[in-house]
């Protein structure tokens, strides 16, 4: 099987959460034992760096040293996806590069955000990222403000380096595009078992999947309507703010992580953490890996700005 393939039978992929120590650094103990756990509970490859790893409040620096840790110690274990996309095609193809360099087995690629380009730029772009190695392209219009059109999708699917969309638009989009053999992995939650089991999705780029990754599991395993229904709530107080927020949050009441976040993300109130503990309550206890949350006061998040290496 070519690496390619291996990448696109993957079903659950985590968008892997970043966490830090006091001073805003990384905290790669943390780090190592959340991702070991997701291998133990079968997730099959982590985003590093993505909207949910907080790839946006890195340095470049701290972004490909954490895809080279990530690749010298697990490696051989999981996929490592590196975001390596930029809104500025030389930073995104320099990027890349050095996630190669390092080892990553894929990049995740973005269309130009806030400085939005036209469609002949979008394929410009994408392609002079393909051309570097192997990409999943990320549409995720709220966040981009540009939804990739069809067209663009169809026509960077010949590339030989294309390994499929992670897609936020809608399991229509998705229905849309693996009925024309174009593969996709669902970028939402809360859609992703539909996307999977009934539109033809390989699966999901998950972010619940740090919390409850043996859930998870099952759901692209299983095609089991029960089980989402009984993940719906914990995959909707995931989101109740802007994903990280809810995620480093519970991840914190968990103690699986230092109670800090890098601003400009502030933690849950303690009234959205109770509700997140009554839904993560409905949960067998074996699947909440990290053990049972707890409230912590607002006062005990540190919040931290400014340079950190």
């Amino acid at each position: 099987m070519s690496e390619l393939e291996s990448i696109r039978n993957c079903s659950l992929m985590t968008a892997i959460k970043t966490p830090y120590h006091e001073d805003g650094k990384f905290d790669l103990k943390a780090y190592d034992a959340l991702v070991e756990l997701q291998i133990q509970n079968g997730v099959e490859g982590l985003i590093i760096g993505g909207t949910t790893g907080e790839g946006h409040l890195m340095s470049w620096d701290e972004h490909i040293m954490l895809i080279a840790h990530s690749v010298y110690k697990f490696g051989t274990r999981i996929k490592i996806i590196g975001n390596t996309g930029s809104n500025n095609t030389a930073e995104a193809i320099h990027a890349t590069e050095q996630g190669f360099a390092v080892g990553m087995h894929a990049a995740l690629q973005i269309n130009p955000y806030y400085g939005k380009t036209s469609e002949k730029g979008l394929l410009a772009h994408f392609n002079r990222c393909l051309a570097l190695g192997p990409a999943i392209i990320y549409n995720v219009p709220g966040r981009t403000g540009q939804d990739i059109p069809t067209s663009v999708v169809e026509e960077i699917a010949k590339h030989e380096n294309f390994l499929g969309m992670k897609e936020c638009v809608g399991n229509d989009r998705i229905h849309y595009y693996t009925s024309r053999n174009i593969p996709c992995w669902s970028g939402n939650d809360d859609q992703a078992f539909e996307a999977k089991h009934k539109y033809g999705a390989q699966g999901v780029i998950s972010v619940t999947s740090n919390v409850i990754p043996g859930l998870m599991r099952r759901l692209m395993d299983e095609n089991d309507a029960s089980l989402n229904a009984q993940l719906l709530p914990v995959m909707d107080w995931m989101f109740c703010e802007p994903n990280p927020i809810a995620l480093n949050t519970v991840l914190a009441m968990c103690g699986a992580v230092k109670p800090v976040f890098r601003l400009p993300y502030c933690p849950l109130s303690e009234e959205q953490q109770k509700v997140g503990i009554e839904a993560l309550s409905t949960l067998p206890s074996e699947s909440l890996v990290y053990g049972k949350p707890e409230v912590i006061p607002e006062s005990k998040f540190t919040l931290v700005g400014g340079k950190y290496p």
